[in-house]
């Protein structure tokens, strides 16, 4: 138990989400920005392409309507201190179909986007975020910046009533409005094109900070929570271990790098964990003995202290250790504990080189 508790505290994780992989269908959005950012295993591709290191997307909760275009989007699953950088309101326009199609601007229409400011069923305020004009007779998402608006939806929840979209359409003097229709939430048909708002944040955490390192001589750390990263399913048994007991002839092997895999379905998360089901952490073993090669990145200190121990110039000076000096982060695409699609990126996840320091 305090194992499992010091790896959620590594991933940042309060409560486990519940188990909603088996049972709902992530957006393709989210999907295509973790392919984006992320190889299979989710190693970051290069730093830089993902704004912030949390990207947050909410489904429309409203059911279709009618006469208006009304969409809500429950973003209360943000923590305390999460800092948003961008919003962005996406829905998916549908093609008209009952009409010939011409190629002059009266074909086109006026679409609007406001924050509502109030409740009820049919809200009268509301405020003007975006305006555009759109072709009748083409279809595809429809990418709006309300930046601006969700701040303000953070700070105060009570002032969330979501968005409108109007439509109005001029032809031979007349003017007619919803002559565009926007997919809504109407069952799994159109579950990639639900309207989505997505937030860019950074969590202004440092994940690392709760991680202490143990003393070198309890034993009760470190060992036991590797254990059960490397707990005993079956199809562990073919992947290096990574806390074996070094036998003699590793004591003299020299600092490299070894693969240390860490399986999702093994620690109990693939129900919530949607890409990657593992990745492979890598950890760093070896001697560091002089002299140091440069295949080993020794540091200068670390060069000078294996010196000073291979001539015995003090008895309490040790080798140098073996250890990552070059790591890369990871990206997580989850539920969390309200079944929103979660992107999020941890620094210094994967060992990537292995150095004598």
């Amino acid at each position: 138990a305090e194992a499992l508790q010091r790896l959620r505290e590594v991933f940042d994780i309060e409560e486990l989400p519940p188990d909603v992989l088996p049972r709902k269908k992530p957006p393709q959005f989210m999907v295509d920005l973790f392919n984006k950012v992320a190889d299979a295993n989710g190693i970051t591709r290069a730093p830089g392409l993902l704004e912030g290191d949390v990207v947050r997307s909410f489904e429309d909760r409203v059911h279709v309507d009618v006469d208006q275009y009304h969409f809500y989007f429950d973003i209360s699953a943000m923590e305390k201190g999460e800092q948003m950088l961008k919003a962005e309101f996406r829905v998916f326009k549908l093609k008209r179909t009952h009409a010939s199609r011409r190629s002059d601007l009266k074909h086109f229409c006026k679409v609007e986007l406001y924050e509502l400011l109030g409740s009820g069923s049919k809200p009268q305020k509301r405020h003007l975020i975006a305006s555009r004009l759109l072709s009748l007779y083409t279809e595809g998402w429809e990418v709006f910046n309300v930046t601006q608006t969700v701040s303000k939806w953070v700070g105060n929840s009570s002032s969330n009533h979501g968005f409108l979209i109007t439509t109005t359409h001029a032809f031979n003097n007349r003017i007619e409005h919803n002559m565009v229709k926007f997919a809504k939430s109407q069952g799994a048909l159109q579950a990639t094109r639900n309207a989505l708002l997505v937030l860019f944040t950074n969590s202004n955490k440092r994940r690392a900070s709760s991680f202490k390192n143990p003393d070198k001589n309890d034993a009760s750390h470190m060992p036991r929570e590797t254990q059960i990263v490397e707990s005993s399913s079956a199809s562990m048994s073919r992947r290096p271990r990574a806390v074996a007991l070094p036998s003699a002839k590793s004591q003299v092997t020299a600092c490299h790098r070894r693969e240390f895999y860490v399986d999702f379905h093994a620690i109990g998360w693939s129900g919530w964990i949607i890409y990657p089901s593992g990745y492979n952490a890598f950890y760093c073993r070896g001697s560091c003995l002089f002299p140091l090669g440069e295949s080993l990145n020794a540091t200068n200190h670390a060069t000078v202290q294996s010196i000073v121990h291979t001539l015995k110039l003090s008895q309490d000076i040790s080798t140098p250790c073996c250890v990552p000096d070059e790591l890369k982060s990871l990206n997580l695409l989850y539920f969390d504990d309200k079944e929103n699609v979660v992107l999020k990126n941890y620094k210094d996840m994967v060992a990537t080189r292995c150095g004598c320091h």
